[in-house]
């Protein structure tokens, strides 16, 4: 059985690069996608942030980069909410995700990082580094200055981008696995509910290259569990702007005010 995943596995990062791959069953915990864009749902084996890599993760995780790579929409689990991924520096990749969701055109997309050490690369950062770690990984967007290095097709209408790394082992190791930053937003038409599991998005699966499972996400039944990564504008030396109060709010403002002394924007 392992042998046949990994074979099925294997064949889904050919399909990325444009090679027909085997059939996938429902005994490899493996099912068909709606449409002609959707290459198939995995189902991720369970694992846990002092065990980022169990038996299967690899797979899927090279499973997920070949479809980055190959310009696809990938929906992954993450600490928060299921969302849509796609390769930043990837143009076209991140008009389909406009396209998907019918999202305004000057809403900006965040982008996700694997470790605190990568976004100096793509972000100014005005605040100490030990106030990123305070805050990263976690259920939290820092809204920073961008840097030259991100795609300049990627929100071009703003000179910030948000910050995403999430505590979930599963995007991290996906975001580290690619050379650049992953774009991320929620999987879910733009202005419904996000979504905390996979068939919650099912109208989506026919535009998306490749489905992760990571089974529910918090309770399904609490509004609170879908309100997504609170979202802070850190750009302004010594003050912050909450844009969103998301599900940390006050743990965030907490760390922000009297840990580092930072104001509201409008004090």
């Amino acid at each position: 059985m392992l042998s046949a995943r990994r074979a099925a596995l294997a064949g889904l990062a050919r399909a990325g690069e444009g090679a027909p791959g085997p059939g996938l069953g429902p005994g490899l915990g493996l099912g068909l996608g709606l449409g002609r864009a959707c290459s198939a749902r995995l189902l991720l084996p369970p694992g846990s942030a002092a065990q980022p890599d169990p038996s299967g993760w690899r797979e899927v995780v090279t499973a997920a980069v070949g479809a980055l790579q190959a310009g696809g929409l990938v929906a992954v689990p993450t600490d928060t909410v299921y969302g849509v991924a796609c390769l930043a520096q990837d143009s076209g990749a991140v008009r389909s995700i406009y396209s998907l969701k019918g999202r305004n055109g000057r809403k900006p997309l965040a982008i996700c990082l694997g470790d605190v050490e990568r976004l100096y690369r793509y972000c100014q950062v005005n605040v100490p580094d030990e106030l990123l770690r305070d805050l990263l990984p976690g259920p939290v967007t820092l809204v920073l200055q961008r840097s030259e290095e991100l795609n300049k097709d990627l929100n071009p209408f703003t000179s910030l981008v948000g910050v995403r790394i999430p505590n979930h082992p599963f995007i991290r190791e996906l975001a580290r696995a690619c050379s650049g930053p992953l774009a991320l937003t929620s999987a879910n038409i733009s202005c419904q509910a996000s979504t905390l599991t996979v068939s919650e998005f099912q109208d989506l699966w026919p535009q998306l290259s490749l489905i992760i499972d990571g089974g529910p996400i918090g309770d399904v039944q609490s509004p609170e569990c879908r309100l997504g990564s609170t979202v802070v504008d850190l750009s302004v030396s010594g003050k912050f702007t909450i844009i969103r109060p998301g599900c940390a709010l006050a743990s965030t403002v907490e760390i922000l005010r009297q840990k580092y002394g930072l104001v509201p924007e409008s004090s």
